[in-house]
């Protein structure tokens, strides 16, 4: 079962349009558009509703971060440098 929460990996501010877009499926970007442009055209309402879904939805945990976050954390192994050729 997906749950709202906040994607600290996808965030500009709180993570909440990053989180919205992870649980909607669609892109973080376009949540923020149409954040930006309902926020315009309302007078300002969604900065108040915004900062209310900041304070109650969760963070995600670290234990449930994406497979491809997960795989970008991992400790690299590192290696010899390629000896210059002569």
């Amino acid at each position: 079962m997906k749950k709202l929460t906040r994607n600290p990996d996808d965030k500009w501010l709180g993570g909440v349009c990053g989180g919205l877009a992870d649980y909607t499926g669609i892109d973080a970007n376009l949540v923020r558009l149409i954040v930006v442009v309902c926020t315009l055209l309302g007078a300002g309402s969604l900065i108040l509703a915004y900062i209310v879904a900041w304070v109650l939805m969760p963070a995600r945990p670290a234990a449930a971060q994406t497979v491809w976050a997960a795989a970008s954390d991992s400790a690299t192994t590192e290696s010899e440098p390629a000896q210059p050729s002569k």
